[in-house]
């Protein structure tokens, strides 16, 4: 199996994930190459049994540069997806001291939604998705980090090809 892995990552907290998805995925006998979207032409994406997108949240949407890359690419109806993104983790608002529920972060965080609006649009298939809190703007990522990596890598459908 390939997996080609596509990140958006400016502070590098999203090449940390990368980085720590591949070498679980490794262990596995996948291999994972890892891109820098700054350093890919999206017409010229290589083929995969799966592409996996990492994006950072930027005002609870995922990062323009990363938008304008799924909307060029090059990738085929009917491949396979997955997506890991980093948001801000949710912190108790000014007013009160209760940390904002699921559903309410929801409303504001819409990274993953809109990156998988756009991706079903072009044909594309979900397999998987996930994300990590970072603990402030330019991180770090919260502490385990790794093991959440970990859980999301094992929702990976893995195919002898």
């Amino acid at each position: 199996m390939k997996i080609e892995y596509f990140h958006g990552s400016v502070y590098g907290n999203g090449a940390m994930i990368a980085e720590e998805f591949k070498k679980q995925m490794n262990e596995k006998g996948i291999t994972v190459n890892i891109h820098n979207i700054k350093n890919v032409k999206p017409k010229e994406i290589p083929n995969a049994d799966l592409y996996l997108f990492g994006s950072p949240g930027r005002f609870g949407k995922p990062a323009r540069n990363m938008q304008n890359f799924l909307k060029k690419a090059n990738l085929v109806q009917g491949s396979k997806y997955a997506v890991i993104v980093t948001e801000l983790n949710p912190s108790p608002d000014s007013s009160s001291i209760r940390i904002p529920t699921e559903e309410n972060a929801g409303m504001c965080q819409q990274v993953i939604p809109l990156i998988n609006k756009t991706l079903n649009e072009r044909g594309l298939v979900k397999m998987a998705e996930g994300k990590v809190f970072v603990t402030g703007i330019r991180g770090p990522l919260e502490d385990g980090w790794q093991k959440i990596v970990e859980e999301f890598a094992s929702r990976i459908p893995i195919q002898n090809t």
